[in-house]
């Protein structure tokens, strides 16, 4: 579980310490196989295995001259998956610096194996026996654990399972290192009230249970550490197989936001007590409101970031403070519109679909700790207007309807007014994306975000087109981002 594309690990010990038999074992986790045949390399020196993480195993017992090794393909194998050296000391000094070692030797009652490696990787070693701990003390120490895939932020999911008891999953979100100041002596992530630990997933799953909506059920969690252990529900999405939505699931989603806009404002959120914690649960968990604050920063990083990717530069002061002063006016805008509970991700990526089910209970629910009190058009424009997804003018269009019909009846709901505030929403989402999607690249290395860019980009020129939004549009082309309807 803490092995990663890039990892060398050295296995060393005498003849029948076990070495073999790690790799072996190893090798059968990562490929999911119990029964894989693993041979050893001992005459072929290496073999190759293409699994999700590739793996190349290396025995250089018989390796005659150290720089024999360069022939075995060590740096290929390290560019997009990890190795496992037996006798790694016959290639002493040629192996990366930064690599893991275990040391097999015997002890009383079987062996000992001693770990070195970078601090990183003894860090996430640390973090992983965190994990194993946890889990015993929920009455899974000898679950079998498989990574799952994770997403945009820090956060880390592994699949869980006790035989014979259905997979949960558990979530691995430490609490990040403080974000520096950036206004008013407070930092980003306090501005736009983005969550620090993991006591709003679980009081705002619970909460969207007690609604009779679909979150995962909370099984375990331990707050000071950030780990959740929670319902599995499933793998099947909103989406087909080639990425395009399937209208009825979208539908029904939609319905999920029906049922959540019909419900009161929450108060404080009870916090349900949890036996796998190692320090004091807090009683309840207040949402935050997205207040104009939390939208401003959150646009600003639309010229912060995305800007000087697509124009070549950031805005000069005056254009700056035209921006800043043009979505003072939209938020102003959306100050007597509707308030509930919104869910900030209510997209693809984190809807489940479960077709044994009936009703809303259908869409299961994921993604939810950023969830604040706001304008109810935020997460239904955060559903048709998808990173992920192209969901086409015609279909926006039929889903749109179906929800404003929906509420139509409701003397308090005006449609009108509902879709200009979809246009704002949907606006400063797609700056947010546009400035965040950036940032992954720029800043975190992660430059696989850049191909959702043109979609997002889409999408805001689609909002743009909203008369209370043309203002805006005059700038983004003032400033060489869009010209007219096409795409910088």
């Amino acid at each position: 579980m803490v092995l990663r594309a890039g990892d060398c690990l050295c296995l060393r010990g005498e003849i029948g310490m076990g070495k073999s038999s790690l790799a072996r074992a190893i090798i059968r986790h990562l490929a999911g196989d119990a029964a894989l045949d693993v041979p050893s390399p001992t005459f072929t020196l290496v073999q190759h295995y293409d699994l999700t993480l590739p793996v190349d195993h290396l025995d250089l017992y018989r390796l005659s001259n150290p720089h024999e090794l360069d022939e075995l393909g060590l740096d290929a194998a390290l560019e997009s998956g990890i190795a496992l050296i037996e006798w790694p000391e016959k290639a002493a000094g040629l192996l990366p610096d930064k690599r893991m070692t275990v040391t097999l030797r015997e002890s009383i009652g079987g062996h000992m194996a001693e770990i070195t490696g970078p601090p990183d990787r003894m860090a996430a070693l640390k973090r992983s026996l965190t994990i194993r701990a946890f889990l015993k003390k929920a009455g899974h120490g000898k679950a079998e654990r498989r990574p799952l895939t994770g997403d945009a932020s820090s956060r880390r999911y592994e699949s869980v399972t006790t035989p014979p008891q259905i997979p949960l999953v558990l979530m691995d979100a430490p609490s990040p290192p403080p974000g520096p100041l950036v206004q008013d002596g407070r930092s980003y992530a306090e501005i736009a009230h983005i969550t620090t630990d993991i006591a709003p997933f679980v009081a705002l799953s619970c909460h969207l249970r007690s609604m009779g909506l679909c979150a995962p059920a909370i099984h375990a969690y331990d707050g000071e550490a950030g780990l959740v252990l929670m319902e599995d529900l499933g793998r099947k999405g909103v989406v087909d197989d080639d990425g395009a939505p399937l209208e009825e699931r979208y539908r029904i989603a939609l319905d999920c936001l029906l049922h959540l806009h019909h419900a009161p404002v929450p108060g404080p959120l009870p916090m349900p007590k949890s036996d796998a914690s190692t320090a004091t649960t807090p009683e309840n968990y207040t949402v935050a409101h997205f207040d104009a604050d939390a939208m401003l920063i959150e646009v600003s990083l639309f010229i912060d970031w995305y800007m000087p990717h697509a124009a070549g530069h950031g805005p000069d002061a005056r254009k700056r403070q035209d921006f800043h002063e043009i979505w003072r006016h939209l938020i102003d805008l959306l100050a007597t519109s509707e308030k509930k509970l919104l869910l900030r991700d209510f997209h693809s990526p984190n809807l489940i679909w479960r077709d044994t089910r009936q009703g809303t209970d259908r869409i299961g629910i994921l993604d939810f700790q950023d969830a604040m009190i706001g304008p109810t058009a935020y997460d239904v424009a955060s559903l048709l207007h998808d990173a992920r997804v192209t969901v086409e003018p015609d279909l926006q269009t039929r889903l749109l309807d179906h929800y404003c019909d929906a509420r139509a009846a409701e003397p308090t709901f005006d449609a009108a007014v509902f879709r200009q505030d979809l246009a704002i929403m949907q606006a400063q989402r797609a700056m947010k994306i546009l400035g965040i999607f950036v940032r992954l690249d720029k800043r975190d290395g992660k430059p696989a975000y850049l191909a959702l860019l043109p979609r997002v980009r889409d999408y805001l020129d689609q909002a743009l087109d909203h008369p209370a939004l043309h203002p805006l549009r005059k700038w983004c082309r003032s400033v060489g981002v869009f010209d007219d309807h096409n795409n910088a």
